[in-house]
């Protein structure tokens, strides 16, 4: 007896010391039935309900319209419970597909970010399948994505990146030396599909570097994306990338290159040190002033090539905004309670860090950065109105944005570019799983497809910012200011998890390490 009791004891101090860190979500179940939901699907139609889907085994096996607006349900008519099945009431919520981030870094060493915490950032914000275009290297990336597919830890599904060139322990093709023929380009691409990864993220390299591995990956049947770095964009813009058979390009370096029409370079001033991180950024605020203008036969032909080779833009708009609004992104109110202490300091102006080039930062670099983004912007909406694929990625961990809140702020941020709400769903979701080549399997809302779901409470095609973790802030009728609650349930895999839950484990990492050294959040040149 004496030994039981000490079992039992033993027991339950375990389950108790590990309760926290050991919560994969509710499931999965052999059948799940989400009740009364308004479906706001990826495909672009239209939000409608009531409607009850029914999971088995992870699969979407029914999509059953139950009722009309304002008319109460007729049970009688429901798809039934099966012995053993879990049903979630979720009666009056709007249910959308599993956002994709098709830019998302798990975390960095100079952030002192780690997986666990970015991963359940993510999922919060409704993030059920990342790309990450380069990381700490594709056994790291691997390992996660084992991981993640096995349900052993909280995390999206994961597509891994490489870096191009990047090697490490396990993967050293080449030695170290840096690939600098046609032919190391083409060993290293083979050597990256062998070791398992999605695909390469390309930073630019010579253009028969460029060629050769680009067209080895193609062979390979892998995906690719570029982040067209100024170091190699003057014989290398993004017509050269889609034209050797880049699948998508990031942020918007490259394009505005092959914009120009009375240059080949951008126009540094002659002091210009690309190592100079305010020098960067700066000048790349005044960039596509130096493109074609808008609708402008150049424009137009670049637009319509890009359309015909089936590319697909990720801009990343929110990984910006900081240059044209640095207040604002310094000041939003999610950062005091779940921004890491090494992640704000590494934010703050520094001449190593990347992307922190608050040097001497003030209106007239925020004024060319917002007319930098009108010129963008008119070209990403007039790309998706012409048909092409937009996709939402974040890059968040640098720049002022957090994991999960960043990806959020994309929303609306293309819903400023001129995406309708159903639009800008459309990019996070079935956009992404088409340029991931997994649209028969996530993106929408469909039988037969992935149980991979978001739940929120409030309508998110009326106020987009109903999505953020912090909620929106509204008045009730009663004159009450309150918040609304933000991402109900995040379910990935047919797995449910709490995201206010998810929310909190991170609040208490952040709350951990700021109270092991009393570390409080002061804005740049604050001393006290």
């Amino acid at each position: 007896m004496l030994k039981q009791l000490i079992l039992i004891f033993s027991l339950a101090f375990i389950c108790n010391s590990f309760s926290q860190d050991t919560y994969l979500g509710d499931g999965p179940y052999t059948q799940l039935i989400i009740r009364g939901v308004t479906l706001i699907n990826g495909d672009g139609s239209p939000p409608r309900g009531p409607i009850d889907i029914v999971v088995e085994n992870n699969i979407i096996k029914d999509i059953k319209v139950v009722g009309y607006d304002g008319v109460p349900i007729d049970e009688s008519k429901r798809p039934k419970l099966n012995v053993g099945g879990k049903e979630l009431d979720a009666n009056g919520m709007y249910l959308l597909p599993g956002f994709i981030d098709m830019h998302g870094h798990i975390g960095g060493n100079s952030q002192g970010a780690d997986s666990e915490y970015v991963f359940k950032l993510w999922m919060a914000h409704g993030v059920t399948t990342v790309r990450e275009p380069s990381g700490r290297g594709v056994d790291y990336t691997n390992d996660l994505k084992r991981k993640s597919n096995a349900h052993e830890i909280v995390a999206p599904r994961i597509f891994g990146y490489t870096g191009f060139g990047q090697s490490n322990t396990s993967f050293n093709p080449l030695n170290d030396v840096p690939i600098s023929t046609p032919e190391m380009a083409r060993q290293w691409v083979r050597a990256n599909a062998k070791r398992g990864a999605d695909g390469i993220k390309f930073f630019g390299a010579e253009p028969e570097i460029m060629a050769a591995a680009l067209d080895e990956n193609k062979k390979l049947g892998l995906g690719s994306a570029c982040h067209h770095a100024q170091l190699s964009v003057a014989r290398w813009n993004v017509l050269h990338s889609a034209r050797a058979g880049l699948t998508s390009m990031e942020h918007w370096y490259g394009l505005p290159e092959a914009l120009f029409e009375d240059r080949t370079v951008q126009n540094y001033p002659l002091d210009y040190n690309y190592q100079n991180e305010q020098h960067r950024f700066e000048e790349a605020g005044k960039l596509w002033k130096q493109a074609a203008k808008p609708y402008s036969n150049h424009w137009n032909k670049v637009m319509n090539e890009l359309l015909e080779l089936d590319f697909t833009l990720d801009p990343t708009f929110n990984i910006y905004e900081a240059s044209r609004d640095l207040q604002r992104a310094r000041r939003a109110e999610w950062h005091e309670d779940y921004t890491l202490p090494s992640l704000w300091e590494f934010y703050e102006p520094s001449k190593i860090s990347h992307g922190s080039y608050w040097h001497y930062w003030g209106t007239e670099q925020e004024i060319a950065w917002k007319q930098n983004f009108q010129l963008w912007m008119t070209f990403i909406n007039e790309y998706k109105n012409r048909g092409g694929r937009v996709t939402t990625g974040s890059d968040s961990g640098f720049i002022y944005q957090l994991y999960g809140f960043a990806y959020i702020r994309e929303f609306e941020l293309l819903r400023e570019a001129g995406f309708h709400p159903l639009e800008v769903i459309r990019s996070a979701t079935l956009n992404g799983a088409e340029a991931l080549g997994w649209d028969e399997k996530i993106g929408s809302v469909q039988i037969g497809k992935l149980a991979d779901f978001v739940i929120v409470e409030e309508n998110p095609l009326v106020n987009l910012k109903v999505l953020y973790g912090t909620g929106a802030i509204k008045l009730t009728k009663d004159n009450e200011v309150v918040r609304t609650k933000g991402i109900k349930y995040t379910i990935k895999d047919g797995v449910i998890y709490d995201a206010k839950r998810l929310l909190k484990d991170v609040k208490d990492m952040v709350d951990a390490e700021k109270a092991k050294t009393g570390w409080k959040l002061r804005q740049p040149g604050v001393k006290n």
